[in-house]
């Protein structure tokens, strides 16, 4: 298959729709990044991770906003606070702890910003997740979760990106068990920004966990929310673009009263202490553009990844998830209202039937 990788600002170049770029915000979104962890022992990457993102760089390249799912801290000391050593000998719990220099390998590949709203940041407590959000904030890099909302002034309209998760209330997660609660934050955000744009870390994982339920997902014991609940009530209070993340694995895509959902974006770079077989190795880069005046979606693209080497992320020419997020979207029981073509575009529906 074609793989789609430059997605620069025109998006009709490849979309096949009429749209100017000064009339859009172009998303590149990716899930899951642990870069290596010196905790319980080190688990780094080769080169002391220079060049980890370099396989995939063009898939990140030319987007208004680069966004990826932080798990695990930034942080050069400490231990762990979250499993115990019982738990944390049987590998029944994992905590991570990626030295505090590896965020210039985040600066270096583009993202300018990065959820903290998710189950590892607090694996070193509070200075754990302070830590992390102060070297983000030091090198241009923007830290979203519960209270810390990423805001950006791009083409003259206020963007504004939220995190929430399944994790316990705290100043840096609120909480998407309660959508009622969220979409009232979410709401505020509307009032004050042009764009919202909300991220989430739910629902169940791994490999049994692809389908999305309508209803609510537990998981080693924990209620990890009702995700088609938490995105859709998000977007009746204001979200213009839901972004999904926890599973591990890639989720399906949705078109709802306009704006888009991506329930899982899957693992994008989780060096040594994760499973990447079968389709927790599926990865991609979700293109997405939206219109700036009403935060519909335009149109965009599946950028197809794979993880190799222990975790590491390279562009998928035998387009892996293209195939996976086509077959699992198309199989929820009710229409997407997207089409999701073989070489990875994705379009609304309608502007599909009055091609």
């Amino acid at each position: 298959m074609k793989v789609l990788l430059p997605f620069l600002c025109l998006l009709s170049t490849f979309i096949g729709v009429d749209a100017r770029a000064c009339d859009m915000l172009t998303i590149a979104a990716v899930g899951d990044i642990m870069m290596g962890t010196t905790w319980p022992e080190e688990m780094l990457p080769p080169r002391d991770g220079d060049g980890i993102y370099d396989n995939v760089l063009e898939g990140l390249r030319n987007a208004d906003i680069v966004f990826g799912n932080l798990e695990g801290p930034l942080l050069d000391g400490g231990e762990g606070i979250k499993c115990g050593r019982k738990k944390r000998g049987k590998n029944l719990c994992f905590e991570f702890r990626t030295p505090a220099r590896y965020v210039r390998h985040l600066q270096t590949a583009g993202f300018n910003v990065l959820n903290v709203a998710n189950n590892h940041s607090f694996d070193f407590g509070p200075e754990g997740v302070e830590n992390t959000i102060l070297a983000l904030d030091n090198t241009g890099v923007r830290a979203t979760g519960g209270e810390n909302v990423a805001v950006f002034c791009i083409k003259s309209k206020l963007v504004a990106v939220a995190g929430f998760s399944y994790s316990p209330l705290s100043s840096h997660s609120f909480p998407i068990q309660d959508p009622a609660e969220a979409a009232e934050f979410i709401g505020g955000l509307k009032e004050g920004h042009d764009l919202v744009i909300v991220s989430f870390h739910g629902g169940s994982e791994g490999k049994d966990a692809m389908r999305v339920p309508d209803g609510d997902e537990i998981f080693a014991g924990t209620n990890r929310g009702n995700v088609v609940r938490f995105a859709r009530a998000a977007i009746d209070a204001g979200a213009d673009l839901v972004l999904g993340h926890g599973p591990h694995v890639p989720r399906a895509l949705e078109l709802y009263k306009g704006k888009l959902i991506a329930y899982s974006l899957g693992n994008f770079l989780t060096y040594g202490r994760f499973n990447i077989q079968g389709p927790s190795g599926v990865s991609l880069v979700l293109r997405a553009g939206i219109d700036l005046e009403t935060g519909n979606f335009v149109g965009g693209a599946i950028v197809p990844v794979e993880l190799r080497e222990r975790g590491i992320p390279f562009i998928d020419k035998d387009g892996k998830a293209v195939n996976l997020i086509r077959e699992l979207t198309g199989s929820r029981g009710f229409p997407s209202g997207l089409v999701i073509e073989e070489d990875g575009k994705i379009v609304p529906a309608s502007v599909k039937d009055d091609e």
